[in-house]
């Protein structure tokens, strides 16, 4: 023990230095571990948000395909559906015109390619043209509301005039109570238009549903064109002042249906010569 202890008090700066080299070099390993851990964390982190990156990118593209799928097959489900609908009809008594309105119409999805909606002379370009059966005419609607009329058409393209033009007059009523007007687009927005010619002896709410009428051959009934955003009556003016709030995003929009409506001339036909 004795010479334990002497051994100790000759070599104790010694076994200071030594204690002192074991606790640095102990420390060195467990600094090296916590930046190893820090470094790997990091790198867990940007390839975890490269790889999310490459994910979001691939769905987006993936995205394009899909939606051009769900259009194709919009426009087949809204073709099956009113044949279905003129099957049941066919089964019970009713009246045939009603009937012969739910056979008189199918659809053609396209893709808008180019517009303009923040001018007076606003247009859409469709990706579908006449060797895909569009023509001159034929009524246009997303999935929100009415878009507007094809205007002119080659091989590939059509060209629409929207319901956002100053030279569309578009025949619609109000749901609630079937007062007839015609729709008129006076700008600058691309989300307002006007209803006219309805009376003031026909009561109109804010909030009431604009649709078609389905008295030009252009749309059938029913399809969504806005919502009554502000109602005035001027002193002594016979018919209202209403704003419309459209139902469709002209700025937002990429894909719509053309409507053909087979029995277009037959109707036409039926109107009288001026």
């Amino acid at each position: 023990m004795q010479n334990l202890l002497r051994f100790i008090r000759e070599y104790s700066n010694f076994l200071l230095f030594l204690v002192l080299e074991v606790a640095a070099f102990l420390w060195m390993i467990s600094e090296q571990k916590l930046q190893q851990s820090t470094f790997l964390s990091a790198s867990n982190s940007v390839i975890a948000w490269s790889n999310t990156l490459l994910s979001n990118t691939d769905e987006y593209f993936h995205l394009r395909s899909e939606n051009a799928d769900l259009a194709e097959e919009n426009a087949r489900l809204l073709t099956e559906l009113n044949r279905l609908y003129g099957m049941v009809e066919d089964s019970v008594e009713h009246d045939s015109t009603y009937l012969y309105s739910h056979l008189q119409w199918s659809y053609t999805p396209a893709k808008v390619v180019d517009m303009a909606t923040q001018s007076q002379h606003n247009y859409l370009v469709l990706n579908k043209g006449e060797r895909d059966g569009i023509q001159a005419g034929q009524g246009v609607i997303a999935h929100d509301g009415v878009v507007g009329v094809v205007g002119a058409v080659n091989s590939h393209f059509a060209q629409v005039i929207p319901i956002i033009h100053p030279k569309m007059r578009l025949s619609c009523r109000i749901r609630r109570n079937g007062q007839t007007g015609f729709l008129v687009w006076t700008g600058p927005s691309p989300r307002y238009a006007n209803l006219h010619d309805i009376g003031r002896h026909i009561e109109v709410r804010q909030g009431d549903i604009v649709e078609t009428s389905g008295l030009t051959g252009l749309f059938a009934e029913g399809i969504p064109i806005g919502k009554v955003e502000e109602v005035e009556l001027p002193d002594g003016d016979t018919y209202y002042s209403i704003r419309v709030e459209l139902s469709t995003d002209f700025q937002s929009l990429r894909y719509v249906q053309v409507l053909n409506n087979k029995l277009v001339a037959q109707q036409d036909s039926m109107r009288l010569k001026q």
